[in-house]
């Protein structure tokens, strides 16, 4: 058995190495200069959008955070809100009170004059139909001939008897 080797150097094996440097070398021409420009662009577009992303990441912290501190003063100024009105209500509520109050005493002052006055005018009244009587008594008497001392002591005791009722 013989031992051939594998590749023969032959100038069909010189010509297919220059067939293929050239072939090479016009596709690294024609081929890979563009297919490399065509990729070192889509790197550079890839790294701008990873700056661009980062940026809006930290503008997106930045807007978070100042809509956290702003959600935080809206909540302060809610409950700040929120205290004064109950502070007016209860100041509102202190008023009607002391209004009430005052409102009450005066219908009970009123009241209370009123009720003087209805005293008053039923002692007057008392007193008219008292003269009434005593004028009727008196005349009943009259009637009888009483002597003048009768008469004096009558009157008298009746009197002190009426000053006593008043």
């Amino acid at each position: 058995m013989e031992f051939k080797p594998l590749v023969s150097l032959t100038y069909e094996y010189f010509f297919q190495l220059a067939n293929a440097v050239v072939i090479f070398l016009i596709l690294k021409h024609l081929l890979f200069k563009p297919v490399m420009a065509i990729i070192k662009e889509r790197e550079n577009d890839i790294a701008m959008d990873v700056r661009e992303g980062k940026k809006i990441k930290e503008e997106g912290k930045v807007f978070k955070k100042e809509y956290e501190e702003k959600l935080g003063k809206v909540e302060e100024e809610g409950r700040n809100i929120i205290n004064s009105a109950v502070e007016s209500a209860k100041e509102k509520s202190y008023m009607i009170k002391d209004e009430a109050k005052k409102d009450a005493e005066i219908i009970k002052e009123r009241a209370r004059r009123e009720l003087e006055e209805e005293r008053i005018q039923a002692m007057n009244d008392m007193k008219d139909e008292m003269s009434d009587l005593v004028i009727l008594a008196a005349s009943k008497v009259i009637e009888k001939e009483i002597d003048k001392q009768k008469h004096q002591e009558l009157i008298n005791e009746f009197i002190d008897k009426t000053g006593d009722i008043v």
